[in-house]
């Protein structure tokens, strides 16, 4: 369950100050330090960690729970069985449960696409079952694909009990699980941010805040949710994107909001300023390979699309190419055609590799070419730097030649075979 916290009017500008000095605080700064009972900041598009703290402590997930929920219902958007502007029923179970609400009425019927942003901003566990029982038919149903998820994801300890996360013994996770649980509900939906980023809502007459203050008070922060039980803390995870670079910072178990809030800005400071991502082929230029067979003489081979690298800035400089190219290729060669490999090191350790591949097609050279092509190379009748393109004209004009004389025979003892049949008559 997730509440709201009176502050002082003072408090927020205080917060900002100590958060915006966070952010500035210079590279040779050493490593986090981070108050919270768990941690974990997490680059989602590789899935690297760059920072953990006790990461695999169980803890009630409180409304972090709903990071689950809001990924099934996408899904189910995904795949046509909801559409955002279906009305959903909100059945007397709905209605009647308690914590963080989005204040519904019972047997109203609401769009989907407010129920996400109930979920998301005022963080309503009314809309987290009436959600669940309209997709699945009851929470019981609907929790059941939950734990399903969560093991194909890979969140082998996390037990969901209830599509909300008000507090059940029953009911955990780690900092760990919830960071890939979010990366991969980014990464799958990003559109989710459109409504994590909202600060406000206003549903029935009534305005909630985004209890996630950092999108308000640390630059970027478009996302993703907080939570709160007595017996787990606070929680909050924050995502943030910088110069083509998106971190999110999970904390649990913070004793007070200001902490957690502290503490995940004190994590996407750190990644920013230390981490970058790189696309390690960027610095490879088309390379020309001699073709044999072919129509071209030589053709240029350039890499593949290639995953982009977590790095630290100080190392971006340091990495290190090794190319595995062919002397030559034998036509004909399709484009797009792996002819050989380009392999990223670092300090000797192998970062990532990628195909190298043909830029264009190549058609296999005529017979006469490939002779002469044959000849050059076994005996040296021509010089080096007779390209295959000349072999292959001047292979035409003696082909051109060459059919013409036969032309020319053709015709010539046609016309003697005429006259020799016209002298026989005539004798």
């Amino acid at each position: 369950m997730t509440r709201i916290v009176p502050i002082s009017p003072l408090k927020p500008l205080i917060m900002t100050l100590i958060i915006f000095l966070t952010a500035a605080r210079p590279l040779l700064a050493q490593g986090p330090s981070v108050e919270s009972r768990s941690a974990v900041l997490i680059e989602p598009e590789t899935g690297s960690i760059i920072y953990e703290s006790n990461p695999d402590e169980k803890l009630p997930p409180a409304s972090l729970t709903k990071i689950m929920t809001l990924y099934i219902l996408f899904e189910a958007i995904e795949r046509g069985d909801v559409k955002p502007d279906d009305l959903v029923f909100v059945s007397k179970n709905a209605w009647k449960t308690g914590g963080s609400r989005m204040f519904l009425e019972v047997g109203s019927r609401v769009p989907v696409r407010e129920l996400i942003k109930g979920i998301a901003v005022a963080s309503g566990n009314d809309a987290c079952v009436a959600i669940a029982e309209h997709i699945a038919g009851s929470v019981e149903a609907f929790v059941n694909i939950m734990n399903q998820k969560a093991q194909k994801m890979g969140l082998h300890s996390t037990h969901f009990v209830n599509p909300h996360g008000l507090d059940d013994p029953e009911q955990y996770t780690t900092a760990r699980d919830i960071a890939r649980l979010a990366s991969i509900y980014i990464r799958t939906f990003p559109q989710a941010l459109e409504y994590h980023s909202m600060v406000e809502y206003t549903y029935n007459g009534i305005t909630q805040y985004n209890r996630n203050r950092l999108l308000r008070r640390y630059p970027n922060v478009d996302g993703l949710k907080t939570g709160y039980v007595s017996r787990g803390g606070y929680h909050l995870v924050a995502t943030a994107k910088r110069d083509g670079l998106r971190l999110i910072a999970v904390v649990m178990g913070a004793p007070k909001p200001v902490v957690r809030e502290r503490d995940c800005a004190e994590l996407l400071s750190f990644g920013f300023r230390s981490y970058t991502l790189i696309d390690p082929t960027q610095k490879i230029r088309p390379i020309s390979v001699k073709v044999w067979k072919g129509v071209v003489d030589e053709t240029q081979i350039i890499p593949e699309p290639a995953e982009r690298i977590l790095i630290r800035k100080i190392d971006a400089d340091r990495v290190e190419t090794r190319l595995n190219v062919p002397e030559e290729i034998t036509a004909p060669v399709r484009a797009g055609e792996v002819v050989g490999s380009a392999t990223f090191y670092l300090d000797g350790k192998q970062l990532s590799s990628v195909n190298l591949i043909t830029k264009t097609a190549i058609a296999k050279a005529p017979w006469y070419t490939s002779i002469l092509q044959s000849i050059k190379r076994k005996v040296g009748l021509f010089p080096r730097e007779i390209s295959v393109s000349a072999v292959a004209k001047a292979g035409a004009v003696i082909g051109g030649i060459l059919l013409l004389a036969g032309f020319i025979r053709y015709r010539t003892m046609k016309r003697k075979k005429k006259l020799y049949s016209s002298r026989i008559r005539y004798f």
